[in-house]
């Protein structure tokens, strides 16, 4: 009579390094290259803008602070979707499961992937931009051509990557970050040193600008703060990325609250800095007037190594949104996955490969969809549509502190939020101003994630009700090491 089969589990590889690298390495994508041309029409002047940079830092700050303590307590495969789960019940868990796949992080994926596209265009002089045919969706056209193809590739490839062992991704992950450590603060030093700049720059304003596609709704006041506070906190989603991975983490008590906090404050001093000098050696007004087919990053670069160099200058921007793809993929397969093992989605998600010990299925289905976005083609929509699912649910996230301070008093908490409870109620407030902002000056975006997200809701009761045939029950979903 054969033994019988051990249960497959992850495997918990990741060390401190490794999933600070991951936080940080999906902050770094594009947004920082992409968004202060967007931020600058929206608010005009290069005082506002840092400070939108500073504010949006500070948030993600107070969401990591508080972020910690949850995962810390509970760190389990799936993160924020165990988080929710616990506090709030099994519908919200899911929700979020299903919101985070179908729109919030596979849209991230997607425009991540079309962000690679974008840079290896201008590196090849633009020969990716050839359009097969155009269609139309709600007022917005969306191509189909080369940049669409190349997203796909990079989706594909970066899926089979991930689908090696968690420890051997970590490390592609630490690599990365290292090259977008270095290639930030190499721009924002030579931009300082080699680039003819004037600090009188700081006192002009953005009039003057051209702000191609930018809407006049949001353009100055309230209105435009909120729209460029968007613009940042797309530059800086991604400093929740590990949770999902708390259930591969070393030292998962120790290791993820340090991991929070110390992605936040790396990035947000980097990105400060290279603002600095984005408006030291441009006028508002010349960053405003910044084509779509270009960067501020790529125009800084031609005032200090010439056009020749500013192909190398692409590749290594188009290096910095792969990494940030590569860690997307990663974490945030781990969210169906989980959901799959509660029996809440399709089953063969839960399945762990035997040799890599990582969630291939939840990888491929992830990729599938990301891909499937991608073929929008549209940046801009798929970032505005993301974030504002994505804060919606990062409010829930947040506010489950509170929930599970009074309903679990006793469970330990090796981390507790500094501040709590000033700092996670702060970062519901602005969360809140900041939806009901994007409602005023994007509503079809607004409306077309809440839509996602509420689209889930047959599909729960169809899974849950699966899940009572086969024998799931709460019991199954409650908190504790993986």
């Amino acid at each position: 009579m054969s033994a019988p089969e051990t249960p497959r589990t992850l495997v918990r590889g990741l060390s401190l390094t490794a999933a600070t690298s991951i936080n940080i390495a999906n902050m770094i994508g594009t947004g920082i290259f992409l968004k202060t041309r967007v931020m600058t029409c929206n608010v005009g002047s290069p005082g506002l803008v840092l400070a939108v940079w500073v504010v949006a830092g500070l948030l993600a700050l107070a969401g990591a602070l508080t972020l910690a303590e949850l995962a810390a307590m509970m760190p389990r495969a799936g993160g924020e979707y165990v988080f929710l789960r616990t506090a709030y019940g099994r519908p919200f868990g899911f929700l979020y499961g299903w919101a985070i796949f179908f729109v919030a992080r596979t849209g991230s994926q997607a425009a991540l992937a079309i962000g690679s596209a974008i840079f290896l265009n201008i590196v090849t002089g633009g020969a990716l931009s050839h359009t097969f045919f155009t269609a139309s969706l709600f007022g917005y056209v969306i191509p189909f051509g080369l940049l669409q193809l190349v997203a796909l590739v990079w989706i594909v490839t970066i899926t089979a990557v991930n689908c090696a062992s968690v420890s051997t991704s970590g490390k592609a992950s630490s690599v990365l970050t290292g090259i977008k450590l270095a290639l930030l603060a190499a721009i924002g030093i030579g931009a300082m040193t080699l680039a003819y700049g004037n600090w009188g720059h700081f006192a002009m304003n953005a009039v003057a600008g051209t702000c191609e596609g930018v809407s006049t709704a949001a353009r100055g006041g309230l209105a435009g703060f909120g729209a460029a506070m968007l613009g940042a906190l797309w530059a800086y989603d991604g400093w929740d990325n590990v949770a999902p991975l708390s259930g591969e983490v070393r030292n998962p008590h120790r290791t993820l609250p340090l991991a929070f906090i110390g992605a936040m404050l790396v990035v947000g001093v980097l990105y400060v800095f290279v603002n600095v000098a984005y408006f030291y050696v441009l006028t508002p007004a010349q960053i405003a007037s910044v084509p779509l087919t270009s960067s501020v990053a790529t125009e800084v670069a031609r005032r200090f190594v010439g056009s020749a160099a500013v192909g190398l200058i692409a590749i290594a921007l188009l290096a910095s949104s792969v990494g940030a793809l590569h860690s997307s993929v990663l974490a945030n397969a781990r969210v169906p996955f989980a959901m799959a093992q509660d029996g809440l989605f399709f089953r063969r998600l839960a399945v762990i490969t035997p040799h890599s010990r990582v969630p291939r299925n939840a990888l491929i289905a992830q990729g599938v969809w990301a891909s499937a976005l991608a073929l929008s083609g549209s940046y801009d929509l798929l970032t505005d549509c993301v974030m504002f699912a994505s804060w919606v649910l990062y409010g829930m996230t947040i506010a489950a502190v509170f929930v599970l301070r009074r309903t679990m008093p006793d469970a330990p908490r090796p981390y507790r939020t500094w501040g709590y409870p000033v700092v996670p109620v702060l970062f519901l407030l602005v969360t809140a101003w900041l939806l009901f902002n994007t409602f005023r000056t994007g509503p079809l975006q607004a409306f077309v994630g809440l839509g996602l997200m509420a689209s889930g809701v047959p599909f729960y009761f169809y899974w849950s009700r699966k899940a009572r045939t086969r024998g799931f029950s709460e019991a199954d979903s409650q908190p504790g090491d993986s």
